[in-house]
């Protein structure tokens, strides 16, 4: 078996959850033996992850014929593919695209990253498919969020294969609630949605909010949970200096409305009232960062709070290990990767029961976002009472090591089985 996969982040070039999450599922996939996988990304660097996968660039994909020698291709794009699949790509260009702004290679330029003209490079990465597709091999196509759901419904197109999408977030999510129909992000995810075969959902909560807000039928909705990448014997072995001997309070995400930031640092204010040997730190940067800088300062606690900004790579690990209560007050969480991150590193969590990674956890503690007194005695317990932090340390670990992209991919072979009728 074989799948064309469509996303829009990748190791070690990550600007949020979703390239480690398409990481492992993709090695947990082909790790079963039984699906070999090509990956579609934008704007390959040349230094990805691919020992076990086949990585297209659309930026390194031509759509307009230009005729230019082996030497040169090899030159400009060497680093990232072999010269002779730009040529094979080449053949496949099935339409007229001169309008379209391309290079000396007949190649449409994209940034590997979330720029303001996003809309129109969805748009371009879709045309990009469309080439790809004829070009590939493949029984089943697999879009990965929002970004890619054009690009898998004109593979579709041009294939006449089944189109699985992956929600990892939806635009209801992000906002709160507060998007329509006419919300463009909205619309993409629905279009995503009605044109595919099988929609897979990181959590059950993911599942219900696509059936009950997207008018998606049940019986093509199914949960696949995330896991989380096993941790490196650097990452183990890794001795983070803490500089202080109070107690670190943790969050580490976007600071955005939709992960509960606000009722974070007013939980974590109240924490502190009782517990002035604490210090609390918010990794991460967003559209609510300044905000929270002030609503900080307001309450007189801008010395016992730090903001890091964004963290990436080893930097996230360092953060954990130097703390001892992670926290994610997310107020609707598709799945949540950074609480199995944080366990992994014996950090006990505390979750709002409204993430849907705590449907496969039991060892933290889960807590209404809104419930900021709930929350603020979570942090009090954990950095008062050792038993209890020495419990979900341990337990929580040993937990979290169970969960592997190895199962999920299993389970997503089967899936690819099921909707094939191969099984």
């Amino acid at each position: 078996m074989k799948a064309l996969m469509f996303g829009w982040e990748w190791p070690p070039h990550i600007l949020g959850g979703l390239g480690p999450a398409s990481y492992g599922i993709v090695r947990g996939v082909v790790n079963t033996g039984e699906c070999d996988v090509t990956f579609v990304l934008p704007k390959p660097q040349g230094d990805e992850k691919k020992d076990f996968v086949h990585i297209i660039g659309a930026a390194n994909t031509p759509v307009v014929w230009r005729d230019v020698d082996w030497n040169y291709v090899q030159q400009r794009y060497g680093y990232c593919m072999d010269p002779q699949e730009y040529y094979d790509l080449r053949n496949c260009i099935y339409a007229d695209f001169s309008n379209l702004y391309t290079n000396d290679l007949g190649c449409i330029d994209f940034s590997g990253r979330y720029p303001k003209n996003l809309l129109e490079e969805i748009n371009n990465y879709s045309i990009v498919a469309g080439v790809i597709a004829r070009k590939e091999s493949f029984d089943i196509i697999h879009a990965h969020d929002w970004l890619t759901y054009p690009a898998g419904i004109h593979a579709k197109q041009v294939s006449g294969k089944p189109l699985v999408i992956h929600v990892h977030a939806t635009q209801y999510d992000r906002t709160r609630g507060m998007c329509d129909s006419g919300d463009p992000t909205f619309q993409i995810e629905l279009d995503g949605m009605n044109h595919a075969d099988l929609i897979m959902c990181v959590s059950e909560l993911t599942r219900q909010t696509v059936i009950n807000k997207y008018h998606q039928d049940p019986a093509k909705c199914i949960a696949m949970h995330n896991a989380v990448e096993p941790m490196s014997p650097e990452v183990l072995n890794m001795d983070a200096k803490r500089g202080t001997d109070e107690k670190v309070i943790t969050f580490l995400g976007r600071i955005t409305a939709q992960k509960g930031c606000e009722y974070f640092v007013e939980a974590a204010a109240r924490c502190l009232q009782k517990a002035p040997n604490a210090r609390v730190v918010m990794a991460g940067n967003g559209d609510l960062m300044e905000p929270m800088i002030r609503l900080v300062a307001k309450k007189g606690l801008a010395d016992r709070f730090h903001f890091t900004g964004f963290l990436r790579g080893k930097q996230v690990y360092e953060m954990f290990k130097v703390s001892d209560v992670y926290v994610m007050p997310s107020v609707s969480e598709p799945f949540g990767i950074s609480p199995l991150e944080a366990m992994q590193c014996g950090v006990p969590s505390i979750i709002s029961k409204q993430s849907g990674c705590g449907e496969i956890l039991d060892n933290c503690i889960k807590v209404d976002y809104w419930d900021i007194d709930a929350m603020a005695d979570a942090m009090y317990s954990l950095i008062t009472y050792p038993t209890l932090h020495k419990y979900l340390q341990e337990s929580g670990r040993n937990e979290v090591n169970q969960i592997t992209w190895e199962k999920v991919g299993r389970r997503v072979v089967d899936a690819y089985k099921r909707l094939l009728g191969w099984s």
